[in-house]
């Protein structure tokens, strides 16, 4: 006489069932799928299986037990003042309009476009700033601001805009200061884009810092979605600074992961210092033209 099968689970949730038959399915254990009343479903295997098909399933139940993981609470910071992103796109536009492409004879690019020489042997400091806000032409203009009203505006949503800022300027100016030493004199630079590229880092390190606990390769994914943003926007066309492109995103990944620390954003609700430090991020640059120019 054949023996009857022995329920192992039941439950009112059929994509539960569903799971727990991929299990038994995986481990080979022979089973079906059952309706002990209208609205339970429940798995039944061979009298013979019972005690590894139970086995199988404590386990499973086990290792997923805190999945998804429950610390990961949603973030809630939104910033007082959301279009500080446009206005530096705007501005950025506005310089544009006033100083034109880059021309040798030009007073402006003369006084703060990036010179390597200057900033090495005559201390010009300023320029690592200045640079940051003019253009070579207006398809450079465009493809930073294009990219940059986006990644502005999200990096704002996460550290709020003062934090934010302080940020970015710091991370493109050591970015260009590290590209100064590693081209030497005679070297040229300008335009927005170290800093778009440190955004980009600051984002995907701060992406890895909220969901760190989601797998435990995920720390390789900043870094691979920085190189293929350098590789599609970052390292193509004549007047492309590659280094950079590349030492905007590797400053950018390693400010990101610090101002994702929780001390830091823990002062993100705090109006005064978000004001303070948009205010003076902001005098930083009016200082830094004021110093180049006569």
């Amino acid at each position: 006489m054949a023996e009857l099968p022995v329920l192992v689970h039941t439950t009112d949730d059929p994509e539960e069932i569903r799971d727990w038959s991929l299990v038994l399915s995986a481990a080979e254990i022979p089973h079906t799928i059952t309706y002990p009343s209208q609205s339970t479903w429940g798995i039944a295997v061979a009298a013979e299986s019972a005690d590894q098909a139970i086995s199988e399933l404590t386990a499973y139940a086990e290792e997923n037990r805190d999945w998804p993981p429950r610390n990961l609470d949603r973030d809630r910071f939104r910033p007082t003042f959301h279009l500080l992103s446009p206005f530096i796109i705007g501005c950025l536009v506005l310089l544009y309009l006033e100083t034109g492409q880059w021309r040798h004879d030009s007073p402006w690019f003369a006084a703060g476009a990036g010179d390597s020489t200057a900033i090495l042997a005559d201390g010009q400091y300023f320029r690592l700033i200045t640079a940051l806000t003019l253009h070579a032409d207006a398809l450079h203009l465009l493809s930073n601001c294009v990219l940059g009203v986006f990644l502005l505006h999200y990096l704002f949503q996460l550290l709020g805009n003062g934090i934010g800022l302080a940020a970015l300027l710091t991370a493109a100016g050591l970015a260009n200061l590290i590209n100064v030493f590693a081209h030497g004199p005679e070297h040229h630079f300008v335009g927005f884009s170290t800093a778009i590229f440190a955004v980009i880092g600051m984002l995907s390190s701060l992406n890895f810092r909220r969901h760190s606990a989601i797998g435990r390769t995920r720390w390789l994914m900043p870094l691979m979605a920085g190189l293929a943003m350098l590789a599609m926007v970052g390292s193509e066309g004549e007047r492309t600074d590659l280094g950079a492109h590349f030492f905007g995103l590797v400053i950018g990944l390693i400010a990101g992961y610090l101002f994702g620390t929780k001390p830091i954003l823990a002062l993100r609700p705090s109006f005064w210092l978000q004001t303070i430090l948009t205010g003076a991020s902001l005098a930083v640059v009016l200082i830094a033209w004021k110093m180049a120019l006569p």
